[in-house]
C-alpha cells in the first residue's frame, strides 16, 4: 500500500504535490448544518419522541397518573433528568446506558408492562440520547396538557404563510432575466451591511463548478481548454444550456430528490428470510424521476403525478411509477394492527408535509403543535388522506394477481399506491390509538389558506391533496422547492433550514430574493430547468470564493459575498473518480448496484439503498438515512475517509486506470514529466505548477513500477478532487 512504500518525507510531498492540504481553512470549516441542530433536535422529539412518551409512559409517570410508580414523572424535562426511586432515567456520560433505553429494552427491568415496544421505536429512542436527549418541555410536570388555543389568523401573518410576491426592482430591472434580479438584491443586501461581492471566478474554476453543478461530473481537460480560451461573450450561457440538456443533469438532480422522498428498496427490519415487504423493483421510481427532470415536466405536474397518478392521469400506466414517492415508504409487520398502521400514516404525512411544504406537521400528532399554528386536528385531516390509501404492488404486464389485484411475485411488480375507500379518522387523544378523540374529515392543513380548512371529498383525497399543494395561492410550494435548489448551489438555503418553514426554522437571509425567485418559477410555468438557468447565470454564482475582508463581518456567508467551498458528495465524488479514469458506464437508468464494487461502473446515482443495511461506502461517506425524509446531507471528517481512499479495492482499481489511459511507462525523464502533465490533466482538469511537476517526475523516476499509479491514487483522494471552488 502507498503508506508502506513511501518515505514520511515522500508522503508529505507527494501529498502536497496533489493538494492533499488545501490552502486557507475551508476544509475545516464547520459544518454549515450546525446553525439548525438544534430545531432538527427539537423536530426529532415532536415527532418521535413525545409521542412514544405519551401513548405508553404517561398512564403511570405523569402528574395525571392515578398513582406515579417508581416515583418517575416523564411528562417534563427536568423530572424526566431528575429521574425515579432506581436514579436518574438518563445517564448523560453514558446515554445508551441510561435506565430509560434499559427499560425499554426490557433489559433488567421492562417497560411497558403491556409489552416490548417495536425495534425501530427503541431505534429512535437510541438516536435521541445519543444526540444530547434535546427534550423542549418547560413546564415541571403536565406538559402534554392542552396548551394556549391556537390562533390561526395571527399564525397567517408568520412570513411563510404570506403569499409571496414579486421584489421591487428598479425600473430598468423590469422585463430582465431573474439573474439580474439575484444579483441586484444579493447587492443590495450586501450594500446595507457595506459589503462588496468577490471577483469573478476564473474560467477553469467556473466550468468546474458547472459542470459538477448540473451534472455532477468532471468536465474533461478538453471541455476546459475550450471553455477557457472562447471569448464569445455567449460561451458560458451556451455552456449551461448544454449542461442542462446533457442526460447526466436528470441523474444529478434526481438524488436530490430522492432525498427528499426517503427512497429505498427494502425495510429497515426483515423476519428471517421473509422479503414480502421489499421493493425489488423501486428503481423504476428512480428512473421515473431522473427522466422527469430531464424533460423539464413542470413542477406542479411532478409533485401531483407522485401523489395522485392514478387518479388524475388514469390512463397513462408509466406515470403511475411516480406513485413510489408514497409506494416505497416504510412498511412494518403485523400491517392492519392500529398501532402499526398511525406509524405508517406518520411516515406518509411527514414525507408530504416536511418534504414539499416544510412543515413540521407530525409534531401534531398527539397534541396542537407548539410552535406552529397548526392544530392536531390538521395532522389527523391530512392523515386520513393516507388512512384511504393502501400500498398496491401493481402486477407488471403477463404477471399474475391474486383476488385482491396484487402481484403475487413483487419481483414482477410496481410499488406504488391505490386507493382502499374514503376514510376520515379520529383525533387519537395523545396519540393513544384506543383513545378516540372526534372524527375529523379529510383535508388540508387550515393556515395554508383563508378561511375554513379545506376538506376533500372525492376518494381518499390524494388528487385534491395534490391540488391544494401545487395551488398557485399555496404560500409554501415554491418556496420550498426553490430553497432546495438554492441550498445545492450555495451550501445552504435561504431559508437554513429547508423542511422547517415555521418558527422553529431559520428566517430567509433574502426573504425578497426568495419570493421572487419563487414567483418567477411559478410565472415560468413551473419549468425548473429555467429555475436552475436563472441561478447560474446570474454574477452571484460566478464569483470567486475567495475569502476577503467581508469574512471579518459575515463570516458564515450568509450575505452570499463570495461563493463558498463546497465538498462533493460522495456520488459526485465516486462518478468523478470513475469518470477521469475512463471507466463511467454513463447507461441511464436500470437496476441497482453495489457503490462499493469496484467492478460496477455505473453512476452512483443507481446504487441499491438499503433501509436494513445502508451500503459501507454510502454510509461511510455521509449518505442520509433511508428511513425517514432527509432535509440535507450532513458532512464529517473523519480518519475513516481518508484510510478508505488508501486502501479501498475501488480507489485502487480507478487509481490503476487513470494511470493506463496516461499510458505509464518507466522511460526517460520526458516521458515521466509529460506523464506527470496528462495524470493532473486528466484527474483535475489543470497542469501541475513548477513545484508540483518537479516533485511528481522526481517521484516515477524513482519508482518506475509503481510511482504512477500511486501518484493518480493521491490526486484522487486529494483535497481539490474532492472540494469544488
Amino acid at each position: 500500500m502507498l503508506l508502506s512504500l513511501l518515505s514520511p518525507e515522500r508522503w508529505v510531498a507527494i501529498c502536497c504535490a496533489a493538494c492533499f492540504v488545501m490552502s486557507g481553512s475551508e476544509a475545516w470549516a464547520a459544518d454549515p448544518a450546525q446553525s439548525s441542530v438544534d430545531s432538527s433536535a427539537v423536530e426529532f422529539f415532536e415527532a418521535r419522541i413525545r409521542p412514544v412518551l405519551v401513548q405508553h409512559c404517561y398512564e403511570c409517570h405523569s402528574a395525571d397518573a392515578k398513582t406515579v410508580q417508581g416515583g418517575l414523572l416523564l411528562d417534563s424535562a427536568a423530572a424526566l433528568r431528575r429521574g425515579g426511586d432506581s436514579g436518574a432515567a438518563i445517564d448523560a456520560d453514558a446515554p445508551l446506558n441510561s435506565l430509560l433505553l434499559s427499560a425499554m429494552r426490557y433489559d433488567g427491568m421492562e417497560m411497558p408492562p403491556s409489552g416490548r415496544l417495536p425495534d425501530h421505536v427503541i431505534q429512535d429512542i437510541e438516536s435521541w440520547l445519543r444526540n444530547g436527549a434535546v427534550d423542549p418541555r418547560t413546564a415541571e410536570a403536565g406538559d402534554h396538557a392542552v396548551g394556549n388555543e391556537i390562533n390561526i389568523d395571527e399564525g397567517r401573518q408568520f412570513w411563510a404563510f404570506q403569499p409571496p410576491q414579486s421584489a421591487d426592482v428598479p425600473d430598468e430591472l423590469r422585463g430582465q432575466s431573474m439573474s439580474q434580479r439575484i444579483d441586484f438584491l444579493v447587492r443590495r443586501r450586501l450594500a446595507a451591511e457595506g459589503l462588496t461581492s468577490a471577483r469573478a471566478a476564473d474560467r477553469r474554476t467556473l466550468i468546474r463548478r458547472l459542470s459538477f453543478d448540473l451534472t455532477g461530473l468532471p468536465p474533461s481537460s478538453q471541455d476546459v481548454d475550450r471553455f477557457v480560451n472562447d471569448a464569445d461573450p455567449n460561451a458560458t450561457a451556451a455552456l449551461v444550456d448544454r449542461l442542462l440538456n446533457s442526460a447526466a443533469f436528470g441523474e444529478r438532480w434526481a438524488r436530490v430528490w430522492l432525498d427528499v422522498a426517503r427512497y429505498a428498496e427494502d425495510q429497515a427490519h426483515i423476519v428471517g428470510s421473509n422479503k414480502a415487504l421489499f421493493y425489488p423493483n423501486a428503481w423504476k421510481y428512480r428512473e421515473w424521476v431522473i427522466n422527469a427532470l430531464n424533460s423539464d415536466l413542470p413542477y406542479d405536474q411532478f409533485v401531483t403525478l407522485q401523489l395522485a397518478a392514478d387518479l388524475v392521469a388514469a390512463d397513462d400506466l408509466q406515470a403511475q411509477v411516480a406513485l413510489g414517492f408514497i409506494g416505497l415508504g416504510p412498511k412494518y409487520y403485523r400491517r392492519g394492527d392500529p398501532e402499526v398502521m398511525a406509524e405508517e400514516w406518520e411516515d406518509r404525512v411527514d414525507v408530504v408535509a416536511r418534504g414539499l411544504q416544510g412543515l413540521t406537521l407530525a409534531c401534531a400528532r398527539c397534541h396542537d403543535h407548539k410552535f406552529d399554528p397548526i392544530r392536531t386536528e390538521d395532522y389527523y385531516a391530512v392523515a386520513g388522506v393516507f388512512a384511504g390509501t393502501e400500498m398496491f404492488n401493481r402486477p407488471l404486464d403477463g404477471a399474475e394477481a391474486d383476488k385482491n389485484g396484487q402481484a403475487k411475485n413483487p419481483d414482477q411488480s410496481l410499488h406504488v399506491v391505490r386507493d382502499s375507500g374514503p376514510k376520515d379518522l379520529n383525533v387519537l387523544v395523545r396519540g393513544n390509538v384506543k383513545n378516540k378523540g372526534a372524527v375529523v374529515p379529510r383535508g388540508f392543513v387550515q393556515v395554508a389558506f383563508p378561511g375554513e380548512r379545506r376538506t376533500f371529498q372525492k376518494g381518499s383525497g390524494r388528487a385534491e391533496l395534490a391540488a391544494a399543494i401545487v395551488d398557485r395561492s399555496n404560500p409554501l410550494t415554491a418556496r420550498v422547492i426553490v430553497n432546495r435548489i438554492w441550498q445545492q448551489y450555495f451550501g445552504r438555503g435561504i431559508v437554513g433550514t429547508p423542511s422547517n418553514f415555521g418558527q422553529l426554522g431559520e428566517h430567509p437571509t433574502h426573504p425578497h430574493l426568495l419570493d421572487d425567485l419563487a414567483v418567477g418559477l411559478m410565472d415560468h410555468d413551473w419549468s425548473l430547468k429555467w429555475l436552475h438557468r436563472q441561478i447560474v447565470l446570474s454574477e452571484t454564482y460566478q464569483q470567486s470564493s475567495d475569502l476577503t475582508a467581508a469574512a471579518e463581518h459575515d463570516p458564515d456567508n450568509r450575505l452570499l459575498w463570495r461563493m463558498p467551498r463546497r465538498r462533493l458528495s460522495v456520488e459526485a465524488w465516486r462518478d468523478a473518480a470513475l469518470a477521469v479514469s475512463g471507466r463511467l458506464d454513463q447507461t441511464i437508468g436500470g437496476p441497482s448496484m453495489a457503490a462499493d464494487d469496484p467492478a460496477q461502473n455505473r453512476r452512483t446515482i443507481y446504487a441499491e439503498v438499503s433501509r436494513f443495511e445502508l451500503n459501507p461506502l454510502l454510509a461511510r461517506f455521509d449518505f442520509p438515512d433511508p428511513n425517514t425524509h432527509s432535509a440535507r446531507r450532513v458532512e464529517t471528517n473523519t480518519p475513516l475517509q481518508k484510510l478508505f481512499l488508501l486502501n479501498s479495492p475501488l480507489i485502487l482499481a480507478q487509481a490503476d486506470a487513470l494511470a493506463d489511459a496516461v499510458a505509464y511507462s518507466s522511460g526517460t525523464d520526458g516521458e515521466a514529466e509529460r506523464q506527470v502533465v496528462a495524470v493532473f490533466q486528466a484527474a483535475l482538469q489543470r497542469v501541475p505548477d513548477a513545484d508540483e511537476a518537479a516533485i511528481a517526475t522526481a517521484y516515477l523516476q524513482e519508482h518506475p513500477e509503481q510511482g504512477l499509479k500511486q501518484l493518480a491514487q493521491n490526486l484522487l483522494a486529494s483535497n481539490e478532487f474532492w472540494w469544488l471552488d
